[in-house]
């Protein structure tokens, strides 16, 4: 997700039991004849992160079979993504969910990027343009070479309008022989659970249901039913975790060292404590987020070294 699943998110939600995890999209033609380096922050992986792939979006097979090759040498991926679902106007022409117009071309796409590595290739699809083509399609991609092709259960022109088509999702992993993994309004353990059973799909990808929310993947991996969000303390404890982790991560020059683009994030921990979001939203450094939730950690937020043992137990079990 473009502005949400950087290395600190994905560190977060690994810690608290996501399978694998997928970087922010890529562009190819960025990566190969741009500035870009290995120190993109797009790419660079998070200290000890594993199990993550690397999403790259492009048109052109010879960028994209240079981009993952570039890619695999900067990043050290677990596989290499191919975006084919993003509906975002400005990428029109150059990847994303427009190549559902010209499937002929993403197969050739994928083409290239299985002959560029020996790491898995996957592909991220939508139903369709405007029409629901998505059998045909993941079809065309796994005899191309994917290893593994994600369906996301709307058309490219619905956006996120309406609800996903997790019939539609069925049909794909019905008509194909690699895996296939289901996206689309998946926000809680249980819903994740449902999809999974009823649409036969090998696993499902959670996306926005886990921004502010990632013990959804806790409750997964622990088998566990009911409510997903633990007590408030718990919450306010892991988003003071993701603010460090934030810190941590932009240690450069990029701009990002400030936690200004976590203020959209931050609020979605607590959403049933509507009196810190205005304050959650102007919040600078990692001591700003711990005033703020100093009365659910229960600290002092003039205690000095409070931060890091408050954090520190963000993981605590929760009833």
């Amino acid at each position: 997700m473009a502005g949400y699943s950087d290395a600190p998110m994905r560190q977060l939600a690994s810690e608290q039991g996501a399978l694998w995890t997928v970087s922010e999209m890529i562009s190819a033609r960025g990566l190969v004849l741009g500035g870009d380096s290995e120190r993109l922050n797009l790419g660079r992986p998070y200290a000890g992160e594993r199990d993550r792939a690397v999403q790259l979006f492009g048109a052109e097979p010879e960028l994209l079979s240079a981009a993952v090759a570039r890619a695999e040498a900067w990043f050290a991926p677990a596989a290499i993504d191919l975006n084919m679902g993003c509906p975002v106007p400005k990428i029109r022409g150059k990847g994303g969910a427009c190549l559902l117009q010209t499937p002929e071309v993403a197969y050739a796409l994928v083409g290239a990027m299985r002959a560029a590595t020996a790491l898995d290739v996957s592909a991220k699809i939508r139903l369709g343009w405007d029409t629901d083509r998505s059998v045909e399609v993941a079809q065309g991609l796994e005899a191309a070479g994917a290893s593994l092709i994600t369906v996301h259960g709307r058309t490219s022109r619905q956006r996120y309008t309406g609800e996903a088509d997790w019939d539609a999702i069925a049909r794909v992993a019905a008509s194909v022989g690699v895996p296939v993994v289901g996206s689309g309004d998946i926000l809680s353990a249980e819903t994740a659970r449902q999809r999974q059973r009823e649409s036969g799909v090998a696993t499902v990808m959670i996306g926005r249901g886990s921004v502010g929310n990632p013990w959804i993947f806790r409750a997964l991996a622990g088998g566990q039913g009911g409510e997903d969000r633990p007590s408030p303390q718990v919450r306010a404890r892991t988003a003071l975790r993701h603010a460090e982790l934030q810190t941590r991560f932009y240690d450069d020059d990029s701009g990002r060292l400030t936690l200004r683009p976590l203020r959209k994030v931050l609020p979605r921990y607590l959403p049933d404590y509507p009196e810190l979001h205005a304050d959650l939203t102007q919040v600078v450094t990692v001591t700003d987020v711990e005033q703020v939730l100093a009365p659910l950690l229960g600290t002092n937020p003039a205690q000095t070294g409070a931060t890091a043992s408050a954090a520190a137990e963000y993981a605590v079990s929760y009833p």
